[in-house]
């Protein structure tokens, strides 16, 4: 069964349940796929890609457990997320290559390894490596998201892909929450074991719960991996989308590097309790998701995409301007988040429309493009607030977005609105 065709048989299905309509997630109704598979979908997706910043928060307690410097703390951000692009550049393509449900569960397997490694690791190096392989296979939030795009109607596909996302944003930002609460009770190597039983748990579910998801391709690995990269080249909108979010994820990843360092330093002195609670309040920021879709469903998808852009720049000004008002760093936070999500949902809805049988490889391409930038902007970030404090990360986060705003105003002249 591919993708078009299961999401013709779900569609039936609900249609044939009228009672199946209770059972859809919040505000799910008339997405043509229930309710209850969106929302396993949002929260898999939540739960694996925020194996990749649980790190963030711990950074000061892992700088004086392995008596390293800060620069040298950052660097773990910065390899778990280069781990994620090398997953997203060679395992993501296999989605379209081998049934999904299978290499979703071989990746979450291989996951729950690696965590149980970093929790145990007795030297930084050993916590490094770990984390390499636990952000490569941490991918599979990124073959679920196509595999909800497959299966909801061209119609709803934007408001799907968008509850599906709000669910993997919720993980980014709540999985700093989670990390700090755990380590303050339990040390931070329970964080990473008890990450590891959830990814055992989550691997067993999906592999019984899932529907089946035939491939759509049968060519052999070099030539899938070949034909991901000739996407960009023969698809314009994927280089921009991948070079737009590339910007903002570059922020983003900048911003959260750096905040768990002025929330433990002088002027605030938090607590890992009060990072938690920080990092609570900019969840809000998951709620604009499903809105973003809904947009993009309605043909707004460019002009929203430059408000984003501008959104993020002003969420810089604040913190720049109010780093000593932690609500002024809350509201920032929360701007941030907004700014980043519409624009990935927006970018998303655009790229999907482009080869329905290669939505994998695809998808492979953008995020491998996006968590690149990601990378700089968490090395290049913490290296700037070492060097010259938050207002230079500030300055930093501020030029990225300037950058995709500038971007952005050419798109008109280069290709059509996407």
């Amino acid at each position: 069964m591919n993708a078009q065709d299961e999401g013709q048989f779900l569609m039936t299905r609900t249609s044939r349940n009228p009672g199946s309509a209770g059972h859809m997630a919040s505000g799910g109704g008339g997405t043509g796929v229930p309710g209850w598979l969106v929302l396993l979908l949002a929260v898999s997706t939540g739960l694996t890609v925020a194996n990749l910043y649980y790190a963030q928060p711990l950074l000061s307690q892992l700088s004086a457990v392995f008596h390293i410097g800060e620069a040298t703390a950052g660097a773990l951000i910065t390899v778990t997320q280069i781990g994620y692009v090398i997953g997203m550049l060679f395992l993501v393509p296999l989605g379209d290559r081998i049934e999904k449900r299978r290499l979703i569960t071989i990746l979450l397997s291989v996951t729950t390894v690696a965590l149980v490694v970093a929790g145990l690791a007795t030297n930084f190096p050993v916590l490094l490596v770990a984390s390499l392989f636990s952000g490569a296979t941490s991918v599979v939030a990124q073959i679920l998201v196509p595999m909800a795009a497959g299966m909801a109607p061209d119609y709803s596909r934007g408001r799907v892909v968008g509850r599906v996302m709000s669910g993997l944003l919720t993980g980014i930002l709540l999985s700093r929450t989670v990390s700090s609460l755990v380590s303050d009770v339990a040390g931070w190597r329970a964080v990473y074991l008890g990450s590891a039983a959830l990814m055992a748990v989550l691997a067993v579910v999906l592999s019984r719960v899932l529907p089946r998801h035939a491939a759509t391709t049968d060519l052999p690995y070099h030539h899938v991996l070949r034909s991901t990269v000739g996407f960009v080249r023969t698809h314009p909108v994927l280089l921009r989308r991948g070079l737009y979010q590339a910007a903002m994820f570059g922020a983003f990843s900048a911003f959260w590097t750096a905040i768990s360092f002025v929330l433990t330093g002088p002027g605030y002195h938090y607590s890992a309790v009060g990072i938690a609670v920080f990092a609570l309040v900019g969840a809000v920021g998951a709620a604009i998701a499903p809105l973003a879709g809904k947009w993009a469903d309605h043909g707004l998808t460019r002009p929203v995409t430059g408000a984003a852009f501008a959104v993020a720049g002003i969420s810089f000004a604040v913190a720049g301007f109010g780093q000593h008002h932690v609500i002024f760093l809350a509201l920032a936070a929360i701007l941030l988040d907004m700014a980043v999500q519409t624009s990935l949902i927006t970018g998303q809805h655009a790229i999907y429309k482009l080869d329905p049988q290669a939505r994998a490889r695809i998808n492979s391409a953008f995020i491998a493009i996006f968590f690149t930038g990601g990378a700089i902007g968490s090395a290049v970030g913490s290296l700037a607030y070492r060097a010259a404090g938050w207002s230079a990360l500030c300055a930093f986060g501020g030029l990225l977005s300037a950058a995709a705003l500038l971007y952005w105003l050419t798109e008109r002249k280069t290709a059509p609105a996407q």
